[in-house]
C-alpha cells in the first residue's frame, strides 16, 4: 500500500486532486470568506507552518535569494498573488466545473507562451492540438454557444479565468529564470512574496466594504486550502517532477478538470451538461495530441537559459 502511495503516478493524482478541490472550495468559499481574504490567508498559513522546516535552507541559500530578489518577487506576485485573486473572483461568477476546465488549457497555454517568446519548435501536431484545445476552452466559456463570440456575450467569471489561466502559464514560463535553489527555499520565498502582495487587495477590497473574513465554513475552506492546494500539492508535484522528470509529470495536471467535474457533482450539486462533457473531450484530446506530437517531433529547442 506505502508503495503504491510512493509511486509517481499515485504522487501527481494525488496532486490534481487537491488542486481540483482548490476550486471547489473556493466556490464553498463565496458568502463566508472573501476573495481577497482567502488569497492572504492562503499564503499566510503556509509561510507560519512552513518556516520551521525552511529556515535552514533559507538561511543557506540566502545569498542566491538576495541576487535575484527581482525575479522571485515577480514570480510570487504574479503566479501565486495575481492568479489566485482572479481563481476566486472568477468563481463568484461562474461554476466550479467551468472555471477546471478552463484550467486544462494551462499547458496549451505553456506551450504557445514558449513557441511565441523562446522560439521553441512546433509540428504540426502540435499546431492540431493547440487549434483542438482551443475549441473546448471556448465551448465551456460561451456555455456551449460558441455563436456568443460574435455578440461578445461572454461571463464574466469565464473571462476573469482565462485571465488567470494566462497570468499562470506565463508564471510557469518565467520559472527558467528563478535561481537554483532548494525546494522549500523557493516555494517559501513565493510564499512570503505572495503574502505581502495580496495586503494592498485585501486594503482595497477593505475599504470597498468587500472584505468577509472566514466564519466557522470559511475558516475551514480556508485551512483545506492553505493545507492541500498551497502545500502538500506544491510538494507532491515537486517529488513527481523528480521522479518522472517535467514533461511527463506536468501532463497530470489535465487530471484536475476530472476530478473536479466529480467532486462539483457530489459536493456542490452542480449539473454536467453536455458541453462540458465535450469540452473535456476537446481539451484533453487536443492536450494529449500535442503532447504526442512532440515526442514524435525533434527535440525542443529554447533560447540560451540566463544566468
Amino acid at each position: 500500500m506505502i508503495r503504491a502511495l510512493a509511486h509517481p503516478y499515485a504522487l501527481l493524482a494525488l496532486t490534481a486532486l487537491f488542486w481540483s478541490g482548490n476550486a471547489i472550495a473556493g466556490k464553498l468559499a463565496v458568502g463566508h470568506v472573501s476573495p481577497m481574504v482567502t488569497t492572504f490567508l492562503r499564503w499566510m498559513i503556509p509561510c507560519l507552518i512552513l518556516l520551521p522546516f525552511a529556515a535552514r535552507d533559507l538561511k543557506r541559500d540566502w545569498p542566491q535569494i538576495r541576487a535575484h530578489i527581482g525575479i522571485l518577487a515577480l514570480l510570487g506576485l504574479f503566479g501565486f498573488t495575481l492568479f489566485n485573486a482572479l481563481f476566486y473572483v472568477a468563481l463568484h461568477y461562474t461554476t466550479a466545473i467551468n472555471v477546471m476546465i478552463e484550467q486544462s488549457s494551462m499547458p496549451l497555454v505553456v506551450f504557445l507562451a514558449n513557441f511565441l517568446l523562446f522560439g521553441t519548435l512546433a509540428n504540426r501536431y502540435q499546431i492540431v492540438g493547440f487549434a483542438v484545445t482551443l475549441v473546448g476552452v471556448l465551448l465551456t466559456a460561451t456555455h456551449g454557444d460558441i455563436g456568443t463570440l460574435l455578440t461578445l456575450d461572454f461571463n464574466f467569471g469565464d473571462a476573469l479565468m482565462m485571465g488567470a489561466v494566462l497570468v499562470y502559464g506565463l508564471y510557469t514560463v518565467a520559472l527558467r529564470y528563478k535561481p537554483a535553489i532548494h525546494w522549500r527555499s523557493t516555494i517559501y520565498v513565493l510564499c512570503f512574496v505572495a503574502c505581502l502582495a495580496s495586503i494592498p487587495f485585501l486594503v482595497a477590497e477593505q475599504a470597498m466594504g468587500l472584505s468577509r473574513w472566514p466564519d466557522m465554513q470559511g475558516a475551514l475552506v480556508v485551512l483545506y486550502i492553505a493545507l492541500f492546494p498551497s502545500i502538500a500539492a506544491q510538494t507532491l508535484y515537486i517529488r513527481g517532477v523528480e521522479m518522472i522528470g517535467a514533461n511527463r509529470a506536468n501532463l497530470f495536471i489535465n487530471l484536475t478538470p476530472i476530478f473536479g467535474a466529480i467532486l462539483a457533482m457530489l459536493v456542490l450539486g452542480e449539473e454536467l451538461f453536455a458541453y462540458h462533457v465535450a469540452a473535456l473531450v476537446f481539451v484533453l484530446g487536443g492536450i494529449g495530441l500535442a503532447e504526442w506530437g512532440r515526442a514524435k517531433g525533434r527535440p525542443e529547442t529554447t533560447t540560451p537559459r540566463r544566468s
